[in-house]
């Protein structure tokens, strides 16, 4: 199946076109092996409009054949959303160029980045400027375990508008607020409004994610790309 290399601009003209943009992120790891076939067919039946791939940490050797296997198995756009520069793959020519503002662990700010630089050249893939910021969802996500990353507290508003803001300012074309996958809870919704009123690029929203209700109120609230991945797990 051949991806087109406008992958992101697939999805960014649907969010032009609704408002908004559903994403599903597929953990490509071991645990997922009996389930795969599962979560595809749930996400395909769920009205999303193309998918994340990308994990913490990958516990096997057979990263490459699952992401075959779902290229294979679907016909939404795929999105690179690495863990890791080593799970950088031209299979996918389009990815979220991740970068941990909300930490201050140089591996996540630059050193990740600097190795992957060159495989993202070789492979021409397409990479997505992305600030990442990763809140408190409630308990340790494999996010903050593997990052070294202390989540920001969403009680502290200008704090994360102020790495917002930086994101920004540095140029990049998303900000993504993760409260990492598992979380016991999403964004808080007055923080993400309030957000919303002071940066201009599209924000990502993961994490904490349960129902359709909470997708609706996120994209009223200012979302404008949503991603949903333990749901596809676990149910």
């Amino acid at each position: 199946m051949k991806i087109c290399n406008n992958t992101y601009n697939i999805i960014s003209d649907v969010k032009d076109k609704l408002g908004y943009c559903k994403l599903a992120l597929i953990d490509p790891d071991t645990k997922n092996d009996d389930k795969l076939s599962m979560i595809l067919d749930k996400i395909h039946s769920s009205n999303f409009h193309g998918v994340l791939i990308g994990g913490s940490s990958i516990a096997d050797n057979k990263f490459e054949e699952r992401i075959q296997f779902i290229k294979e198995s679907t016909n939404l756009p795929l999105i690179l959303f690495p863990g890791s520069y080593q799970q950088i793959t031209k299979q996918i020519d389009t990815m979220l160029y991740l970068n941990l503002i909300s930490g201050r662990n140089p591996k996540y700010l630059i050193e990740e980045q600097v190795s992957g630089s060159i495989d993202v050249y070789n492979y021409n893939i397409n990479p997505i400027p992305t600030a990442y910021i990763l809140l408190d969802g409630g308990n340790e996500t494999s996010v903050s375990r593997v990052s070294q990353t202390v989540p920001l507290s969403m009680e502290n508003k200008k704090n994360i508008l102020s790495h917002a803001l930086a994101g920004q300012h540095l140029g990049n074309k998303l900000i993504y607020f993760d409260n990492g996958s598992g979380a016991n809870f999403k964004i808080e919704i007055e923080l993400l409004k309030y957000i919303n009123k002071h940066i201009t690029i599209p924000i990502i929203v993961g994490g904490g994610i349960k129902t359709n209700d909470d997708i609706t109120e996120l994209i009223d609230s200012g979302a404008s790309y949503i991603v949903v991945g333990t749901y596809f797990e676990n149910n």
